[in-house]
């Protein structure tokens, strides 16, 4: 199968690619926000996904587009919400008007926002920021495309050897501040998310590509509170202390999912323990292999604050 990766080159497209490439013909389309090169052995076009005349040139040459252009979390798409709707949405809009093949495009959890109980695909949406907001716009735009949707959980852990590690991410930074400050800050902690493995998201994806599962589907490997979170990353730093705050967090998402719709449909159940994600960020830091962790670039938010989108 011949699959074109929009936004390959970032965090989860990393992994994605390196699951698709032993079976299929992969090409990467990206702009290189966060990047400044490209070194991986894949077939690689330099495009913005805001030149459609570029990128339409090109759709119906791939049997599949995986669709993973975005700007993401809800501090990076706060600075300009117009171009976030621009990125994020409108981007789609093309996409489904110009291209007749089948379609993997990630959403989130955080449409859900902050709701009681466990939370499935039938569940009410309550986007809580421009990032959720707009990716519910997108999902609208691809209702009557051939079209896998998958609703991320909270992702963690590596993707792989190249791409930018993210560390404004809740257990990637939990972890970097046990181990460089002995500390984990954790405001509440009650609140709830459904964690993802970043590379969960390649298997879920190498599983469905050549399926003719169409829908909405939540993904994610299991529910935690912050607090619980913090207890697991203790267990393996044992020198750092978790300092629980009663005052509210600014982020107010707070919810429960369910991913059996997946399961049933498909047989994919994620399967990648926090525990791994944790001895990732564990060896990433602990060995030094980041040169200077406070870099913006692994922020998506202190980027785009710094550079925005060129």
């Amino acid at each position: 199968m011949k699959i074109l990766v929009v936004g390959g080159a970032g965090y989860v497209g990393g992994g994605i690619v390196d699951k698709l490439v032993p079976n299929h013909e992969v090409t990467v389309y990206d702009s290189l926000v966060y990047e400044t090169s490209y070194r991986k052995d894949v077939n690689f076009i330099y495009g913005d996904i805001r030149d459609h005349k570029k990128l339409n040139s090109i759709l119906n040459n791939y049997d599949s587009v995986i669709w993973l252009a975005a700007l993401v979390g809800d501090g990076a798409c706060s600075i300009n919400p117009s171009l976030t709707q621009e990125i994020n949405a409108e981007s789609v809009k093309n996409l489904t008007k110009n291209y007749s093949g089948r379609i993997v495009f990630l959403s989130t959890c955080s449409v859900y926002g902050a709701q009681e109980g466990v939370l499935s695909e039938d569940s009410a949406t309550n986007p809580l920021s421009e990032y959720a907001s707009s990716k519910l716009i997108a999902e609208k735009y691809l209702e009557d495309s051939n079209v896998i949707i998958f609703r991320l959980g909270t992702l963690f852990g590596i993707s792989d050897q190249y791409s930018r590690i993210r560390l404004d991410l809740v257990v990637n930074i939990l972890v970097t501040k046990a181990l460089m400050e002995n500390k984990m800050s954790v405001f509440g902690g009650d609140q709830w998310r459904p964690l993802l493995h970043v590379n969960d998201v390649a298997n879920a994806i190498d599983v469905t590509i050549e399926t003719q599962v169409n829908g909405i589907f939540n993904l994610h490997y299991q529910n935690f509170k912050i607090i619980e979170i913090a207890e697991e990353i203790e267990k393996k730093i044992t020198t750092a202390e978790i300092i629980k705050t009663p005052l509210e967090f600014q982020d107010a998402r707070n919810y429960q999912v369910t991913s059996e719709k997946l399961h049933k449909e498909t047989g994919f159940k994620a399967e990648v323990d926090l525990k791994v994600g944790i001895d990732e960020i564990y060896e990433l830091i602990s060995k030094n292999r980041i040169k200077d962790i406070t870099d913006p670039r692994y922020s998506n938010q202190n980027f785009l604050n710094l550079y925005g989108v060129k």
